[in-house]
């Protein structure tokens, strides 16, 4: 088993948590900070849209089970890669779709999967890859946020369940939900 690390920012990190979670092959996923300029931010500081960073998760992920392409083309079909600094309602820098590729392999694979997207969108995809830069795990009250809080917040339950049944029709094949 080889584990591989993919960082994603595609708006709300507990959106897009909730749906890596749900990847067969996922071996554990991370809600944090990347991109900016102030070291250790707080959810305050990189709400304000001052600070540079976005709202990322850190996907790691069991090679054998399913290839960063794979993680990729999940990321690109399950939020709107076409929306500059906005996820929906959630509007700023802090919710800009990017990809923080770890070398020059997923560098690489990241521009062939931002083009490989392209096709399936309307309007042009606006996805930044970005340098990898320092990562800051966000408050503990943030991780795993759809497992227990999220599924009371009414933001959550309008946002989270159209991405989990996007991944599930599209993805079928990789969701625990779907093999369970």
């Amino acid at each position: 088993m080889a584990s591989e690390v993919a960082t994603l920012a595609g708006g709300c990190f507990w959106c897009t948590e909730a749906v890596f979670k749900d990847v067969i092959g996922v071996e554990r996923v991370e809600s944090g900070y990347i991109g900016g300029s102030v070291p250790n931010p707080t959810y305050k500081q990189v709400c304000g849209g001052d600070t540079g960073h976005a709202e990322a998760i850190r996907v790691t992920f069991d090679t054998d089970q399913v290839s960063y392409g794979d993680i990729l083309a999940m990321f690109f079909a399950t939020h709107d890669p076409t929306q500059l600094n906005r996820q929906g309602n959630d509007v700023g820098t802090q919710y800009r779709s990017a990809i923080f590729p770890a070398d020059d392999a997923q560098r690489a694979e990241a521009e062939a999967a931002k083009a490989r997207a392209a096709a399936d969108w309307p309007a042009p995809i606006v996805t930044t890859i970005e340098p990898m830069s320092e990562w800051y795990p966000a408050e503990d009250y943030h991780q795993q946020y759809w497992e227990g809080e999220g599924q009371r917040n009414p933001y959550c339950l309008a946002v989270i369940p159209p991405k989990l049944a996007k991944l599930r029709k599209s993805f079928a094949a990789r969701s625990k939900a779907v093999a369970a």
